[in-house]
C-alpha cells in the first residue's frame, strides 16, 4: 500500500524528467484484490514450509489449561507437551471506552475497506497512524490526524518528529494537537467525531490507532499460573521464559520491542536455548527501525534527548538538503540526516534519517553501530557519489555540541 501511494508523486515528478504522462486514475478495488492474492500466496508458502518440516497444523482456537496442556476448542481435545510457546502477537486497541467506538475502524480494517474514504480522521500519532495517514493522503483522501500530545512519533528524535510532520503537512495532512476523541456518531454513512477542544469533524471513516494490545484475553494463561502485566503482556525473563518454567513467550505478546524481526530473533534465541544446549538471550540493543511514512524514517541508536541523559557531552552532526532526485521535478521535500556522537570517545550512539530509502540505509547503519563505529570510522569511509547516503560520511564538522546537557552552537 505504501508502494501504491508513492505513484501519485512519481507521476507528478515525471514531467521534470521529460516524460509526458497522459490521463491517470487510481482504482482502490484493484489494489485490494492484488494485495489479497499476494497475501494468500505468501500464506500458502509459509504453511507448505511448516508442513514440509513436519509441523502438525491445527486450525482452531486453543486455550492453555495447565503448565503442559492446551485444549483445542474446535474438538475439545487436550494436547500435552513438554514446552508451550505463546506467540499469538497483538491486535489494535479498539478503545471500548470511547462512546461510539463501534462506528470506528482500526488498522486491520484498512486493508479490506470496500472503497477509499474521501475523508478520514485518524486518532493517534505513532508509526501505524502516520503510515496510514501518508498512504491515504497520497491516494487522494483528505486526512486529519488528532493527537493528545504536541508532537508526533513519541520516543523518536525531536528533529525527526518535527521534520516528518512538516513534510506531511506539505502533502496536505492536517494535524490537530492537544486533543482527544470524546464521541463518534454515525450520521448516515458519515462519522461525526467530537474532540475535547470542542471541534466536531465529519468524515467517511474514523481510524483508531492508539497502540496495540497483547492477544492474551481468554487464553487461559493466568489460570495456568502465567504472570501478566498491564495490558495483558506476558512477563518473561531474559530467556523468554514466563513465570511457569514450561511456558515461554516471544514477539508482541511480551511487549518488549514490537517489530517482526525482533520476534524472529527472540524465537531463534529460544531454539538455541531449548534445543541446542546454548543458552542465548535476545539482544534488544541498537535495533534499527524504519517508519514507512512519506518521507520515510530510518533510525538506529539513541535520540539526542536520550543520549543527552546518558552522556555528559555530545557532538551532533546534522544536515538538511533536497535530494538530487527531487531537483529537476522541483519537488519541495527535504531530507534530514543526523549523527549523534559521544564527544569523549567519538563513538556514534545514534543515527537518524528522514527521506528516500532511509529504511535501507538504517539496516546497514545498524551493522556499523553494532560493531561500535566511531565518527572517525565514518570520516575514513569513502563516499559513494552521487548518492544521498554520501552525506553520512562527509559531515566533518559538528553542527552543534551539547555540553552538560546544554546546547552550544
Amino acid at each position: 500500500m505504501v508502494y501504491a501511494s508513492q505513484y501519485s508523486k512519481l507521476i507528478e515528478d515525471a514531467p521534470g524528467y521529460g516524460w509526458t504522462v497522459g490521463e491517470t486514475a487510481f482504482d482502490w478495488a484493484t489494489l485490494i484484490t492484488n494485495k489479497d492474492k499476494e497475501i494468500s500466496r505468501l500464506e500458502g508458502l509459509y504453511r507448505k514450509g511448516l508442513e514440509t518440516n513436519g509441523a502438525e497444523m491445527i486450525d482452531s482456537r486453543a486455550v492453555v489449561t495447565g503448565p503442559n496442556t492446551v485444549r483445542i476448542e474446535a474438538s475439545g481435545e487436550e494436547i500435552s507437551a513438554e514446552t508451550i510457546l505463546i506467540a499469538v502477537g497483538g491486535r489494535p486497541n479498539h478503545m471500548a471506552e470511547l462512546a461510539g467506538h463501534e462506528h470506528c475502524i482500526v488498522s486491520d480494517d484498512i486493508f479490506d475497506l470496500p472503497e477509499l474514504p474521501g475523508e478520514i480522521v485518524i486518532y493517534g500519532a505513532g508509526y501505524i497512524a502516520l503510515e496510514f495517514a501518508c498512504i491515504l493522503a497520497q491516494l487522494g483522501s483528505q486526512v486529519s490526524v488528532v493527537l493528545r500530545g504536541d508532537e508526533i512519533l513519541r520516543g523518536f528524535d525531536m528533529d525527526v518528529r518535527r521534520h516528518v510532520r512538516g513534510e506531511m503537512e506539505k502533502k496536505g495532512v492536517r494535524f490537530i494537537t492537544g486533543a482527544q476523541l470524546t464521541q463518534v456518531e454515525l450520521d448516515g454513512s458519515r462519522r461525526k467525531v467530537t474532540l475535547t477542544n470542542g471541534d466536531v469533524l465529519e468524515a467517511d471513516q474514523a481510524l483508531l490507532a492508539t497502540g496495540r494490545k497483547p492477544n492474551t484475553e481468554t487464553l487461559g494463561l493466568e489460570a495456568a499460573g502465567v504472570s501478566l502485566e498491564w495490558g495483558g503482556k506476558v512477563v518473561v525473563d531474559e530467556y523468554s521464559r514466563s513465570s511457569v518454567p514450561s511456558i515461554y513467550a516471544v514477539g508482541d505478546v511480551t511487549d518488549r520491542v514490537q517489530l517482526t524481526p525482533v520476534a524472529i530473533h527472540e524465537a531463534m534465541c529460544l531454539i538455541e536455548t531449548l534445543y541446542k544446549d546454548n543458552p542465548t538471550m535476545p539482544d534488544h540493543e541498537l535495533v534499527a527501525t524504519a517508519v514507512f511514512t512519506q518521507p520515510e524514517v530510518g533510525t538506529v541508536g539513541m535520540s539526542e534527548e536520550e543520549a543527552a541523559e546518558m552522556y555528559r557531552d555530545l557532538d551532533v552532526y546534522r544536515s538538511e538538503f533536497r535530494p538530487m532526485k527531487y531537483i529537476l521535478p522541483g519537488r519541495d521535500e527535504k531530507m534530514l540526516m543526523k549523527i549523534i556522537v559521544e564527544a569523549a570517545t567519538g563513538k556514534v550512539v545514534g543515527v537518524h534519517l528522514v527521506g528516500p530509502d532511509s529504511g535501507e540505509m538504517a539496516q546497514l547503519l545498524g551493522i556499523s553501530l553494532k560493531m561500535g563505529a566511531t565518527k572517525e570510522d565514518f570520516d575514513r569511509t569513502m563516499a559513494v557519489h552521487p548518492t544521498a547516503a554520501e552525506e553520512l560520511v562527509t559531515l566533518y564538522a559538528p553542527s552543534y555540541r551539547v555540553r552538560n546537557g546544554e546546547r552550544v552552537d
